[in-house]
């Protein structure tokens, strides 16, 4: 959500350019405009050749790699962009964004106080440095710059939904709340705002809201993201209203209009899964180093499965810090995958215990920010749940936790979910049933062949026995008992999950939404075996 002013070979920027290069740059801003980012960039290119040096032809390549998902080599033509402008602020937004996007967080925050220093007037750049502190998960932090920004410009509306999103992740559920209203005072047509407030989950919406939200839908001019929003919203208003039927059907309306533009192939899926088990069962490899990651703690399993709440009653703990969701287990299979010129899992029957050992220790290196405070940490990306063949090659003493919770409420509740990427699974109650079945056939097999490495830790049993069960997680990490970790509402962090309201309340054995719907699900639950 970084904020850019736009910046053109028409506002000054180009003096002392050529007209050889200024006819590429504009060549190459039409290109943008058509929507042809790897044609823009060659036009770029041909300028920056053209001349050497200019900050101007190394500014809009950088921003057309940046688009292209190449902002390593962004940052490099931004910081030779800024050693001839050292204090131009649009360079200085730039380089954090395109820092931020390769991971290099600390130095993003950097490049963004840099921005706000050089021109304190600037909303953007304080509303950029709130958002870089947040994706380093300094969320607390970001508080001060996102207000100063909304100060400068109460119109910024991004600004405001990332206040709006830091109060929610630090459990200021009220004050979110209250930026969400007032974003929607401001802007009543925004269904992302109507979104942002419906999925704080506490937070009930009432009749009023329900019919503002059911004349919202029917306008033709929404764009698409704020249609798909606002009718996500209207679904959980009905929830919220206990008018169940036209809830169920709102729901249904919402996913198939989210399914629009794609299909999840669900055989597909599983013979790749397949693919993953059988390549690792069959070239089983020598365990690395004995203790490599026993301080990293895995939570997988589907989404809205209790993953959060596991993870908060851990990062209750004094030994524990509460990571959320990391892509860095991905990332290093990408870079073996790069580095080798074959996709995951094709590589694996060559990977040797050698090899296994080195992204091993790459993962610990690109997570080495969360032991700075405390010695343990969890990684609570659920889809990890598809590697973890390879996080015990890998990491040999790490621990995983495999989140379960009643598969009807699971799809249920996934189905009344946004994600915005990586689940578009989750959008059909049929699909949604086959990514079940993929997940539940993979994690037995895997616990059945490392059990003392992998826990089932199932949420059902947790509300029976909270003492019990949170005893037992602990032990299985290796962690001594602290009465901290029977009070996981009260633990003092971040959150940055859907459920980030929901962990902030005291244990609830009245969360189950199903058996609401009634006969409604009686499909749902057929296709699960229920």
């Amino acid at each position: 959500m970084t904020q850019l002013p736009h910046g053109s070979t028409a506002d000054g920027r180009s003096r002392d350019l050529g007209e050889a290069a200024l006819s590429l740059l504009r060549q190459g801003e039409q290109w943008l405009g058509r929507g042809d980012v790897a044609a823009a960039e060659r036009c770029f290119a041909e300028a920056q050749r053209s001349a050497p040096g200019h900050p101007e032809p190394l500014r809009l390549r950088a921003q057309a790699l940046h688009r292209l998902r190449r902002p390593l080599e962004a940052v490099e033509l931004l910081q030779a962009a800024l050693f001839h402008r050292p204090d131009d602020v649009l360079l200085l937004n730039l380089l954090g964004g395109a820092l931020g996007d390769a991971d290099r967080h600390t130095e993003a925050i950097d490049a963004f106080r840099r921005a706000c220093a050089t021109d304190p007037a600037s909303a953007a750049a304080w509303a950029n440095l709130g958002n870089a502190l947040t994706l380093a998960q300094r969320t607390e932090e970001s508080e001060a710059p996102l207000r100063r920004a909304l100060e400068l410009d109460p119109q910024l509306e991004s600004a405001r939904f990332l206040l709006a999103e830091a109060m929610m992740m630090l459990g200021r559920i009220d004050e979110s709340a209250a930026q969400y209203r007032e974003l929607l005072r401001r802007h009543p047509q925004s269904g992302q705002a109507w979104w942002g407030l419906a999925n704080l989950k506490s937070v009930k919406l009432d009749a009023d809201d329900a019919q503002r939200l059911s004349t919202l839908v029917q306008r033709r001019d929404l764009a698409p993201n704020e249609q798909l929003t606002a009718r996500f919203a209207l679904a959980k208003a009905l929830d919220d209203c206990a008018r169940v039927e036209e809830a169920f059907d709102a729901y249904v309306a919402a996913n198939a209009y989210a399914r629009q533009g794609f299909r999840w192939d669900a055989r597909g899926f599983d013979a790749w899964m397949r693919q993953v088990r059988s390549t690792f069962a069959s070239s089983a490899g020598e365990p690395g180093e004995a203790d490599l990651g026993k301080e990293v703690v895995f939570i997988v399993g589907l989404p809205r499965s209790a993953s959060t709440l596991t993870e908060q009653i851990l990062a209750a703990h004094p030994e524990v810090e509460g990571a959320s969701e990391l892509g860095d287990l991905g990332g290093v299979l990408r870079e073996e995958s790069q580095r080798r010129g074959r996709a995951f899992p094709d590589w694996v029957p060559q990977a040797q215990p050698d090899d296994w050992q080195r992204l091993g220790r790459r993962y610990l290196e690109r997570t080495a920010r969360w032991r700075e405070r405390r010695p343990r940490f969890t990684d609570k990306a659920p889809s990890n749940w598809m590697m973890v063949g390879a996080i015990r090659r890998m990491l040999p003493a790490a621990r995983i936790v495999h989140c379960r919770r009643d598969p009807v409420e699971t799809c249920w509740s996934c189905f009344r979910q946004i994600f915005w990427a990586g689940h578009e699974y989750s959008y059909d109650l049929d699909d949604l049933v086959a990514y079940w079945r993929t997940c539940d056939e993979a994690m037995r097999e895997w616990a059945a062949a490392s059990p003392q490495r992998i826990r089932t830790q199932v949420y059902e049993e947790l509300l029976d026995d909270p003492e019990g069960q949170t005893r037992a997680l602990l032990d299985f990490c290796g962690l001594p008992f602290d009465a901290a970790c029977l009070r996981p509402h009260e633990a003092r962090r971040s959150v940055r999950t859907v459920s980030a309201a929901q962990v902030r309340q005291p244990l609830d054995r009245g969360t189950a939404r199903a058996p609401r719907y009634g006969t409604l699900l009686d499909p749902l639950r057929r296709a699960l075996g229920r």
